[in-house]
């Protein structure tokens, strides 16, 4: 990468750096023979066969600014990602990108972007901090619940001879319609959850036969709680009271769908036949359900599960008391955290919530009129996380620079081995592969950060929760000015936020 990209960094006020980037001549040529040999693929010339024209002909005929523009255009995001490792910043938000002329044939290409970086922390006492710890404690309460989700795995449905009640099962056949509207429109079938049922106007035009009515959704034999909102809204709660051999006929109302939005708020007609009634029998707790789990008896049992629960207690523990630590750290530091930076990193939050909602097939537009909120309101709720965890990401750089923290390779082999085994790979290979592509940084520093916990956790002092609360509420000026200032930033943040929402930065390119 030297002989690609050299960087030049000039550190600006508020956690701020610009970054001035030059690109050699050799790689802005041979960026410019890939862009043109990608539009040879689509160029006609008399005389090539389609695919086949040289880049020098393309770049005569197209023109060198044109498809240097195109390059540049394509390949200005890896640059900035290769500058970034190269100046080993830590970036926070979007960068502001800024690009020069494009240069002539053998002169080097430059541009320079501005963006946020994590700031640096002036550390404290960060060794020994004195921290509350809960104790592990398992209530019978607890236990109960637990016997309970036992039972209901073990429980067995006998058929009973009377009305159907909340809880109950009843096995039904079902068939529905959607309720013809004014306009004189045919019923249309709709199978299980109120959706269209297969097999309907579909099927039967594939048979010529698209002028008579679609077949109607049905299911028979389906085992159904009452009250447990497997189907359509307000079926499972006319069926309350029937008995078996009864048949009832409900004016039902389809709920919003994203699938089949066409058919929101649309009556259709259900006819159930309910065939049998059955109710759940929980065993009782004794011996009996101790040697079911595999256990001699029931005190046995219980042990067990008051085992699994106090070291499930542990854990939380010692996640929390391993966060309370770095906490104590981060308030023995001073971090000046700008108001720009908490917005930056809020939005950061929320572009990735974004995105795991992209996977689940909502989007960012249908997510905010359903939470009945705009962008700027959910960043200026995300900023007090935001700040909190920008002070401890700062803190902890600091704590792995000052303790010259450096992963093993023993340990970088662990924290790649889960990703060899899912792609069936020994982990030296994959761990090889990874550094040779400039990919190790990361986790790396990941590795690092979890250290730097390790340390700052196993050198504190645990002492009891109410001790530590108690010291909490004790005033000091210096508390108070640290509070009041740490305030004003989030403040400050929220507001900028809300008052002048800008959109996620973007990279330049020609056509913009």
């Amino acid at each position: 990468m030297p002989d690609t990209l050299t960087t030049t960094i000039t550190e600006l006020p508020e956690s701020r750096v610009r970054v001035q980037v030059r690109v050699a001549p050799e790689e802005i040529e041979r960026r410019v023979e890939g862009k043109a040999r990608e539009l040879g693929h689509e160029l006609k010339l008399p005389g090539f066969r389609r695919g086949k024209v040289p880049a020098p002909l393309v770049i005569q005929r197209v023109g060198r600014e044109a498809v240097l523009e195109g390059a540049v255009r394509d390949t200005l995001g890896s640059w900035y990602v290769e500058a970034l490792e190269s100046s080993e910043i830590v970036p926070v938000g979007d960068p502001k990108i800024e690009l020069g002329e494009l240069p002539p044939r053998g002169e080097r290409l430059e541009f320079s972007f501005e963006i946020g970086v994590l700031p640096k922390a002036t550390l404290g006492r960060y060794r020994e901090l004195e921290v509350g710890r809960a104790e592990p404690l398992v209530e019978e309460a607890q236990v109960d619940r637990e016997l309970d989700g036992i039972r209901e795995r073990l429980a067995r449905l006998e058929t009973v001879e009377r009305p159907a009640a909340e809880g109950d099962f009843v096995v039904i056949d079902y068939t529905s319609a959607l309720v013809a509207e004014a306009n004189g429109e045919q019923p249309q079938g709709v199978g299980d959850q109120g959706e269209p049922a297969r097999g309907g106007r579909g099927a039967d035009a594939q048979s010529g036969a698209q002028d008579r009515p679609p077949a109607g959704g049905e299911e028979r034999d389906r085992l159904l709680e009452l009250g447990s909102g497997a189907l359509i809204e307000g079926l499972e709660a006319g069926l309350v009271g029937a008995s078996a051999g009864d048949t009832r006929t409900l004016a039902l109302t389809l709920p919003d769908s994203r699938e089949r939005e066409e058919l929101a708020g649309r009556d259709v007609s259900f006819e159930v036949t309910v065939k049998e009634v059955k109710r759940k029998q929980l065993p009782a707790v004794d011996d009996d359900l101790a040697v079911d789990t595999g256990f001699d008896a029931l005190e046995d049992l219980r042990d067990d599960i008051r085992a699994r629960l106090r070291e499930a207690h542990e854990r939380q523990i010692e996640e929390e008391f391993r966060t309370a630590a770095l906490d104590a750290a981060v308030e023995q530091a001073q971090v000046q955290v700008p108001p720009a930076l908490i917005e930056a990193r809020a939005r950061e939050m929320w572009e990735r919530v974004v995105h795991a909602l992209g996977h689940e097939g909502i989007t960012r537009e249908s997510y905010l009129q359903l939470t009945g909120r705009d962008e700027q309101e959910i960043l200026a709720e995300n900023a007090p996380t935001a700040e909190r965890a920008l002070r401890r990401e700062a803190v902890l750089t600091a704590v792995v620079a000052a303790e010259r923290i450096e992963p093993e390779e023993q340990e970088l082999l662990e924290a790649v081995r889960p990703a060899a085994e899912r792609a069936q790979e020994a982990p030296e290979r994959l761990l090889t592969r990874l550094r040779d592509a400039g990919r190790l940084d990361e986790i790396r520093e990941d590795l690092a950060a979890r250290k730097a916990i390790d340390l700052i956790a196993s050198t504190a002092v645990p002492i009891p929760l109410e001790q530590a609360h108690a010291r909490e509420q004790l005033w000091t000026p210096e508390k108070e000015r640290s509070e009041r200032a740490r305030e004003e930033q989030v403040a400050e943040a929220q507001e900028h936020t809300l008052e002048h929402g800008q959109g996620a930065g973007k990279l330049w390119t020609p056509d913009r």
